[in-house]
């Protein structure tokens, strides 16, 4: 089993920055794709962006991309999303989530589907 906790949401103004933290335990998620989605409210998960578990390739949802940087640091076994120039639109729950499925394979999921476990989530909220 994976726990996964993600942290660093909060409220902020239009143009400004977070860094999201989704720390894990119960196992070593060094091997493992990793993932933001987010979820606003009346709106269907969607994919933010992705980390293959050897942090050279990763996919951005055309929404973030420029703006939106996922990192991993596997000695602290925790995954960062860093949120620059940020919109009214980007207001939602954040969830990361791992894939222990595809361990060791250099891919990078964008399907909910994909991933087998998450964190609770973590609310951003963007006020213009």
């Amino acid at each position: 089993q994976v726990q996964l906790v993600e942290s660093g949401g909060g409220l902020v103004q239009a143009g400004g920055s977070l860094r999201l933290s989704c720390a894990a335990s119960g196992r070593t998620i060094s091997k493992y794709p990793m993932g933001w989605f987010r979820q606003a409210p009346g709106k269907e998960r969607e994919f933010v962006c992705a980390l293959s578990w050897g942090g050279g390739t990763t996919n951005y949802a055309d929404a973030v991309k420029g703006r939106f940087t996922i990192s991993r640091d596997n000695a602290k076994n925790t995954v960062y999303l860093r949120m620059d120039g940020l919109k009214p639109e980007d207001t939602a729950v954040y969830y990361c989530a791992a894939s222990p499925r595809l361990s060791g394979v250099d891919i990078v999921p964008m399907r909910v589907d994909s991933y087998d476990y998450w964190g609770q989530g973590t609310q951003v909220t963007v006020s213009s």
